[in-house]
């Protein structure tokens, strides 16, 4: 399973990454909406070449194995699978396809039974589209692996406490814009000149840079700002183009394994395990919230100083 979770996260990265040319290169064409994913969520052309190179690379390998990937759902190959991949072939669609960093081949397995969840996650890579580095864990290790970082041995969490100091991003893809200023507003105030603020529309890529030290927190609270004010889905369905977009477990099943693994603090925004998380289901009832950050006072002062 490690080498088959290794190879495919190689595989996607290859075929995008010479689809572009190689480095320095880029696909103009590739930032135009393609179709929608099985989600609701926009799918651009980069999508398709990721996904379908997905399914070429698990067909070749002739492995019994179960694949839920973002655009076609679960599908299975062979007969009685032991383990099920859940794939998001480019988490940070908009950055892959701007050729920019913030974009992520994202994989997780977990035992294939009949709920799967993000608590039964026995191995998971991220692989950055954009510079082919990787951070890699499994159950059979401790702590992660990585290639093509420099620098101190990862993972390299920061220390900060104060938000007002804190280098953070945040999530507006399907978040009404109003909503999110009026929960967050005064934290982007505090921290934008003191700290940083970020929006990388990547989950992966978010929570990963908590794991190289580059960040200190990665917020997205849509889910529960629906949850706590129901009235708010129809401004959220507004602006997702009539569906709800927030975390799908795909979004963050290979990340938040990791973030564990590499001692980050990361739950819901209720400040929950996201263990529960079923593995299988997009809907909106199992779509997350997430608050992650690098130390425990920092998330703290995160959950409590959002405006709920």
């Amino acid at each position: 399973m490690r080498a088959l979770v290794q190879g495919l996260a190689e595989r996607i990265w290859q075929v995008v990454h010479e689809a572009r040319g190689g480095a320095g290169h880029h696909t103009v064409s590739g930032r135009y909406v393609d179709g929608t994913t099985l989600g609701g969520d926009a799918e651009f052309p980069v999508d398709v070449l990721a996904e379908r190179a997905t399914w070429d690379y698990l067909r070749e390998r002739g492995e019994t194995v179960a694949v839920y990937t973002e655009s076609e759902g679960l599908r299975v190959i062979g007969d009685d699978p032991r383990h099920l991949l859940v794939v998001d072939p480019i988490d940070g669609t908009r950055g892959a396809a701007a050729d920019l960093e913030m974009a992520c081949v994202s994989i997780a397995a977990a035992r294939f039974t009949a709920s799967p969840t993000i608590g039964d996650i026995e191995y998971a890579i991220l692989k950055e589209v954009k510079t082919g580095h990787w951070m890699y864990a499994d159950a059979d290790g401790t702590g992660i692996e990585t290639g093509g970082y420099t620098g101190p041995p990862l993972p390299r969490l920061g220390t900060t406490e104060d938000p007002e100091r804190m280098f953070w991003s945040l999530e507006f893809n399907g978040h009404p814009a109003r909503l999110m200023i009026d929960a967050y507003g005064h934290l982007i105030d505090a921290s934008a000149n003191r700290g940083g603020v970020y929006v990388f529309n990547s989950a992966s890529f978010s929570i990963s840079r908590i794991i190289t030290g580059q960040m200190d927190a990665y917020v997205d609270i849509g889910n529960r700002l629906l949850r706590d004010h129901p009235e708010t889905e129809a401004d959220f369905r507004r602006v997702g183009h009539g569906s709800v977009l927030h975390l799908f477990p795909y979004d963050i099943a290979a990340s938040v394994y990791l973030a564990e693994r590499a001692g980050v603090v990361i739950t819901d925004a209720y400040g929950d395990s996201l263990h529960d998380t079923l593995l299988l289901d997009i809907g909106p009832a199992n779509q997350r919230s997430c608050v992650a950050a690098c130390t425990p006072k920092l998330h703290q002062a995160l959950l409590s100083q959002i405006r709920w």
